[in-house]
């Protein structure tokens, strides 16, 4: 049966505590106990429904975390404070000291700055491979790895991962498949094809207001309860937990997450189509010229398109400064970090987002220093926006008045 990850959250019914349509926000730090036996059992995680310390979990985040399962497909999940409050404990839950994790080469900065600087403190090594090539993946697989790790689209060369093929190389080796699913929520359902573990940063396309952070991890109730153990669970130790009143907003946002993800993939096609006619270097997994357009295809849930995330190389970091400025001036979008928001967010990733990342290995991958990384908002007139944003690029001599 196909898997449509938006009914499931449709279907979804939670009751507030009076009758409300939308659930009741549980806003304390700590819970009583009707006895001191429920309390020790449910320290020992031996108590189903009873709540400890909101560090552990709340109400509130339960039921997001259950409408996240239910729309990737796990048997349930756990929200965090951020993106990288969820990356950042899966791995520390995965990993141990003397042990290997293999990456893929593009991933969000802050990841990358994560395994490359900070895992190394404590005996844990990766190596960055070009996760779109599987056999330079299984080359890179020692008998000490323990995990392979990728993004869906990647950050922000937006290369497609092959999950169904890594899945394959996973379990062969006996490794655990971890995909940060944020730029492709709905499109892609990386646990389906196979992956054991999906994290999402939920500040981007699910909340979608750019109004907090947010993170989760979805997964086995087996991998979700030792990542909450009070005793060795790296989100319950590292205290990486989400506010139950930032839990609720999150949630109500996602019941919109499925209109709002065929608009910014119906605009970015749009627009990336728009501009490779101009004859501008343009990334978009729904171009055919994409090389992995074929790939995503396959992979695809059916109605959420190709994403809201697309790339062009301005050719130098001036002239992509330069049109960066005037689209914000003329109202185009923000000249900012981020994504998913309802305006267009743009930003030159090689001195933003992936700044963590050396000058040599950007060049390396392909991270040139003119390219631009937009997130397409929900402009309800794209036609409009195209010309205004060609006005722009014409102006900064991004294109020529002869092309155009």
């Amino acid at each position: 049966m196909t898997f449509k990850p938006a009914n499931n959250i449709q279907d979804l019914q939670y009751f507030g505590e009076f009758g409300g349509v939308n659930p009741s926000i549980s806003d304390s730090s700590t819970y009583t106990f009707l006895s001191a036996k429920t309390m020790f059992d449910t320290f020992e995680g031996n108590t189903d429904g009873c709540y400890l310390y909101s560090r552990h979990s709340t109400p509130s985040n339960l039921y997001l975390g259950e409408a996240l399962a239910a729309m990737e497909g796990t048997e349930t999940a756990n929200v965090t404070a951020s993106g990288m409050g969820a990356i950042t404990a899966v791995l520390m839950q995965l990993c141990g000291a003397g042990e290997h994790i293999v990456s893929s080469r593009t991933i969000y900065g802050g990841t990358y700055a994560f395994l490359k600087n900070f895992t190394p403190r404590f005996g844990l090594s990766t190596s960055f491979v070009d996760i779109t090539k599987l056999e330079r993946v299984e080359v890179a697989i020692t008998p000490k790895t323990k995990v392979l790790y990728c993004e869906s689209v990647s950050n922000p060369l937006l290369e497609v991962a092959d999950i169904k093929g890594l899945a394959a190389l996973a379990k062969k080796h006996s490794l655990t498949l971890v995909v940060d699913n944020t730029f492709s929520p709905l499109s892609i359902s990386p646990a389906q094809l196979g992956a054991d573990v999906v994290i999402h940063s939920l500040t981007k396309f699910i909340n979608g207001s750019s109004d907090t952070v947010g993170g989760v991890v979805c997964g086995t109730q087996e991998f979700i309860n030792a990542l909450r153990s009070v005793n060795d669970g790296a989100c319950m130790l590292l205290g990486s937990t989400m506010d139950s009143l930032r839990a609720a907003s999150v949630l109500k946002n996602l019941r919109t997450l499925h209109i709002r993800m065929q608009q910014h993939s119906f605009n970015a096609t749009f627009l990336a189509e728009q501009f490779e006619q101009l004859g501008i270097k343009t990334v978009y997994p729904g171009l055919q010229s994409h090389p992995s357009y074929s790939l995503f295809k396959s992979m695809m849930n059916d109605k959420y398109g190709f994403g809201g995330m697309l790339t062009i190389d301005a050719g130098s970091l001036e002239k992509a400064n330069a049109l960066m400025e005037l689209m914000q001036e003329k109202n185009l979008g923000y000249l900012a970090v981020s994504l998913g928001f309802y305006k267009t967010l743009f930003s030159a990733p090689g001195s933003s987002t992936s700044s963590e990342i050396p000058e040599d290995e950007q060049k390396a991958m392909g991270l040139s220093d003119g390219l631009i990384r937009f997130s397409i908002g929900l402009d309800a007139d794209i036609q409009r926006t195209f010309e205004m944003m060609k006005d722009c690029m014409i102006k900064v001599g991004i294109i020529n008045t002869d092309i155009a």
